[in-house]
């Protein structure tokens, strides 16, 4: 059965690891789009951050928070969202206080932090430092505060460390029913962005995730699973990876990808190993 609708992560597929969007891969996403295949942008950031980065694409659909909200690209028209609760917001605001670890949040338009340090701080490098109406970056004193005051709507909440999150992930598992993803930017994987090692934990509401959302979108559009192709490299990108029919990863991806994909490419994310995915399929 032909490709119909095509879902790819943005940092370290579509885009490589320096942000920087290989000219074979806007070349792919043309001739997607020449073949009427809807095309999905699938990422862990909110639509605010990546709305330059979806035009510049021609993305369909875009897929945001990793899968808190699903916007068709096209009319504007938002098809999902979830957020977080706050009773759950303030239960991992808490725990993460009490381990003296960096808290940062999502809303719809802005990033708040008490100090730009990791994830936060890549966002902002990436965005030039930018303040809009469609995005503003807020360094408050206590974010528990902030979002109690001005009833901000959560998209997703991330924790981060340069130590070893893995047993707060446990804790936060065992008390709260929430979706907790543990993502290592260290050694090969490091931030090149910032110049730095860390983790963080992507904590947001049950059931969600891009596998759940794509799921979603594909019911929503009426394609068939074995019709959908999903591209991406990262952890987070593995439940997507397993509900297509068709999946891809890049040379470069987390070994645990690799391990799952149906296809790796030969070349990296600087060598628009995307479009080679891409071309291998349709």
């Amino acid at each position: 059965m032909p490709i119909k609708l095509i879902a790819s992560d943005l940092d370290g597929t579509l885009i490589d690891h320096n942000n920087f969007i290989p000219t074979g891969n806007l070349t792919a996403i043309e001739d997607i789009n020449k073949k009427n295949i809807d095309f999905a942008i699938c990422t862990g950031k909110t639509y605010s951050i990546t709305k330059d980065i979806c035009d510049k694409c021609h993305a369909s659909y875009g897929i945001f928070g990793n899968g808190t909200q699903i916007i068709n690209l096209k009319t504007g028209e938002e098809i999902y969202k979830n957020l977080l609760p706050i009773e759950d917001f303030n239960a991992c605001y808490d725990l993460a206080k009490k381990h003296n670890l960096h808290v940062h949040i999502y809303s719809d338009s802005e990033v708040i932090s008490e100090e730009l340090l990791y994830m936060d701080l890549r966002n902002y490098v990436l965005n030039g430092s930018k303040s809009t109406s469609d995005l503003s970056f807020k360094t408050v004193n206590n974010i528990k505060d902030y979002v109690l005051n001005n009833k901000t709507p959560i998209f997703k909440l991330v924790i981060s460390s340069t130590g070893d999150l893995s047993d707060l992930k446990d804790e936060i598992l065992s008390s709260l029913n929430l979706n907790v993803t543990l993502i290592r930017k260290k050694d090969f994987y490091k931030d090149v962005i910032i110049n730095k090692e860390y983790e963080y934990l992507d904590i947001t509401p049950t059931n969600i995730g891009k596998g759940y959302a794509l799921e979603y979108l594909s019911n929503f559009l009426n394609v068939n699973r074995s019709d959908v192709m999903a591209i991406g490299d990262n952890i987070n990108d593995i439940d997507m990876i397993k509900t297509s029919g068709v999946s891809a990863t890049l040379a470069d991806s987390y070994d645990e990808v690799k391990n799952i994909a149906s296809y790796i490419t030969q070349n990296t994310s600087a060598n628009a190993g995307f479009a080679e995915a891409v071309y291998k399929f349709i």
